[in-house]
């Protein structure tokens, strides 16, 4: 079946298939697509995958039908019932009103003093990324420049010492590169360099047992990441005992009528803020670079017109979305778009499709820096709107800033490599070159 390719991770080897997404929806905005047993995933019930940008803002914006809880926000199910159980426990994956306080708490300790002094330090790592290699004339423009900026930020927000932040890339690529044998097996953490506890993190990966293809536990388990849910018990530990000005430490400083955040709800926390606070936006940046070097008239806009960089980044964010899709769960038989849902199926949202929907945005496949308005929904919508998506935005501001004017006559310098998955639109290579 054609709409079996829309699963498949295979499938996105290339990119998102945007040209299968549009066919798809051509012909309905909701279609049933079946879930094969592919790249050692066991086969799966099926879900509804969802192409249309009004019911994907409407799945997003009513959670009491469509849960992320009951399943989780995967398309894959977990494999045993303890899996869901602990995913069930992280915030991504929760419900008003339990979700409800946990964003609470962390809003809470997003100060306007914390925010500042991360924007602040935002604008002074993009120079320093671009300092490094803007005389060596060529680079991978993935790996040495658009992971690093993230990687720094979501350190200073967590109050990682910087010494330990390798340690958030490896966790992040084991996550969200399951399927993929480079990132699956990432490990540039040194512990040489790193604090005791991140040393002593490392040494528990070590000790995590494979299977006999040497493969590590499925990671949305806690075996599969007990290394670093290990260095988020003793990272909270630490800032209690030496609280600084990080997020964190008002975090757990913080508390409401329920009390404090306990570390369990922290250590799941540290897992949002790891994985989907790094992993998005490192492949956001990438995405949003690529876009402007495929379209070389919409680059020498921007170059003649630095002003519209806040408006170009809206437009990145739109056509290469960092996220593909999130899955909810019926919660009763309910109808969406004319398709009669029943109450436990799963109903997976693609905000890669709702953001070139042709009902919404005219000429979608275009990439156009100055496109007015521009409603796309990668940052989500309802109650689980990307709670970083002011800083997202920052940071992409900021490295744009610096590569667009200090790196002259940037282009590609070989074919881009994307990341083998049907959930993160992730670019592990984009070698570019400019003039030295």
């Amino acid at each position: 079946m054609e709409s079996t390719r829309l699963f498949d991770p295979a499938t996105y080897a290339d990119g998102v298939p945007y040209e299968l997404i549009a066919e798809m929806r051509s012909q309905a905005s909701i279609h049933w697509v079946e879930e094969p047993a592919v790249m050692g995933w066991s086969e799966g019930p099926g879900y509804w995958a969802v192409l249309s940008h009004e019911s994907v803002k409407r799945v997003l914006r009513e959670p009491t039908l469509f849960s992320s809880h009951m399943g989780a926000t995967q398309i894959r199910d977990p494999g045993t019932a303890d899996m869901l159980s602990f995913v069930q426990r992280m915030m991504l994956n929760q419900d008003p009103p339990e979700h409800t306080r946990l964003r609470r708490l962390l809003t809470k300790s997003f100060t306007p003093r914390a925010i500042s002094k991360l924007e602040v330090s935002i604008r002074s790592r993009a120079m320093e990324i671009v300092d490094r290699i803007v005389n060596q004339g060529s680079a991978d423009f993935s790996s040495e420049i658009a992971a690093e900026l993230p990687l720094m930020t979501l350190a200073e927000i967590m109050g990682v010492p910087e010494q330990d932040r390798m340690l958030l890339f490896d966790w992040s690529n084991r996550v969200i590169g399951y399927q993929d044998s480079e990132y699956s097996s990432s490990d540039q953490f040194d512990p040489a360099t790193g604090t005791e506890m991140a040393r002593k993190a490392r040494s528990i990966r070590d000790n995590i047992g494979r299977d006999v293809n040497g493969q590590m536990p499925d990671p949305r388990s806690r075996e599969g990441l007990a290394d670093m849910y290990f260095y988020a018990g003793e990272l909270a530990e630490y800032r209690r005992r030496h609280p600084g000005e990080d997020v964190v430490s008002t975090l757990l400083a913080t508390a409401d009528e329920e009390g404090a955040i306990t570390t369990a709800e922290f250590e799941t926390m540290f897992f949002l803020f790891a994985v989907a606070g790094n992993e998005t936006l490192r492949n956001g940046i990438p995405g949003g670079m690529l876009a402007l070097l495929e379209n070389p008239g919409q680059l020498q806009k921007l170059l003649s017109e630095p002003h519209l960089l806040p408006s170009a980044i809206e437009e990145m964010l739109r056509f290469a979305p960092p996220v593909i899709h999130f899955r909810r769960t019926a919660t009763d038989n309910v109808e969406l778009d004319g398709v009669n849902i029943r109450a436990g199926e799963k109903v997976v949202v693609y905000h890669a499709a709702a953001n070139r929907d042709p009902k919404i945005f005219n000429d979608p496949d275009n990439f156009d820096i100055e496109r007015s308005p521009n409603e796309h929904l990668t940052f989500g919508a309802g109650p689980h709107f990307c709670l970083g998506a002011h800083l997202a935005r920052s940071q992409m501001i900021a490295i744009f800033e610096q590569v667009l004017t200090r790196l002259p006559g940037i282009a590609l310098n070989g074919k881009p490599e994307y990341l083998v998955s049907n959930f993160q639109n992730g670019l592990k290579h984009l070698p570019i070159i400019w003039r030295t």
